[in-house]
């Protein structure tokens, strides 16, 4: 495969995407099933101090330019083989609409509505309700962005292994 700025965009493409989709892995195997044994007020806490931490520059890299590259690389990637380009284009859909989509319509939302919360005015029953509502539905949303990452990082990198292939 010849090396070229294209081709460094691909593979940056693939190298981001993986990192969404491994972070996103990793959170469910690790992070979820350690907030499941803590009491209400230190899970309610504990992810709204995660929630303000990830908001950070390496993790707006990771996460947006995962949704960049795949963009920009689909329409690279227009004329290249078929295969490439519908796995490529697949997996920018996969990931703006699985990934991007579900985190911004359904998770900041969410978190948003735990980051207003005053913990310390609110009794036990009240951070109890909204635990109960707040991580069943951001546990169920973390899967299916997690699926859609992971899917998408499986498409883009048998694009650029197709790719390699070709040339």
């Amino acid at each position: 495969m010849e090396f070229t700025f294209k081709t460094l965009v691909f593979f940056s493409a693939v190298t981001l995407t993986g990192l969404s989709a491994g972070f996103f892995s990793a959170w469910s195997v690790s992070v979820i099933p350690g907030t499941l044994k803590v009491p209400d007020l230190t899970y309610l806490q504990t992810m709204q101090s995660i929630n303000r931490a990830i908001l950070n520059p390496a993790f707006f890299l990771i996460f947006f330019g995962s949704l960049i590259l795949l963009g920009i690389t689909s329409v690279t990637e227009f004329h290249s083989s078929r295969l490439v380009f519908w796995l490529v284009l697949g997996s920018a859909i996969t990931y703006f609409g699985g990934t991007f989509g579900v985190t911004a319509m359904g998770n900041v939302p969410l978190n948003n509505q735990l980051d207003v919360l005053d913990l310390a005015n609110m009794s036990a029953e009240q951070i109890m309700t909204f635990r109960e509502y707040y991580e069943m539905r951001w546990n169920r949303l973390h899967a299916i962005r997690t699926a859609f990452a992971v899917i998408a990082f499986l498409a883009a990198l048998l694009g650029l292994l197709f790719k390699s292939k070709i040339q």
